[in-house]
């Protein structure tokens, strides 16, 4: 799935907007079984890593309600947090669910059926002019 934080796609049409989608991570305070700290009160080393996965466990939870949904990307995603309690963070990613095609075969897929519409425009002429005929009396020879 293709997650974004542009509103557009270059190279894409969206084709539907499926709506809102959310998700949420939740996470404690205390710094210690989260990993933040180390049992020794140093900041743990791979702090980075750590507030990575959080958000990235949000992003999932964000793409797993826009499958649900029947979006193939989710653009303008943003995130956001909030204390829930003293003790508890929410991690929240939205953004807006849509269902997207590559533009260079929505074109062809337009031009083929306009092609295609033409063929049929000229054969129904050549039907019509060829009943026009038929339907006319023959003239006498001279």
């Amino acid at each position: 799935m293709l997650v974004v934080t542009t509103d557009e796609l270059p190279g894409y049409l969206i084709r539907r907007v499926v709506g809102q989608v959310i998700g949420i991570c939740a996470r404690t305070y205390n710094p210690f079984t989260e990993g933040v700290r180390t049992l020794w009160g140093d900041p743990n080393p791979a702090i980075a890593e750590v507030l990575a996965r959080w958000r990235q466990e949000a992003v999932d939870n964000m793409i797993t309600g826009a499958q649900k949904k029947g979006a193939n990307a989710v653009v303008a995603m943003r995130f956001d947090h909030r204390e829930v309690t003293t003790a508890w963070v929410e991690i929240c990613a939205y953004g807006t669910a849509v269902v997207i095609a590559d533009r260079a075969a929505v074109e062809r897929e337009e031009q083929d059926r306009h092609r295609e519409q033409e063929r049929r425009d000229r054969e129904r002429q050549e039907h019509e002019r060829r009943e026009r005929e038929r339907e006319q009396p023959a003239l006498p020879a001279a």
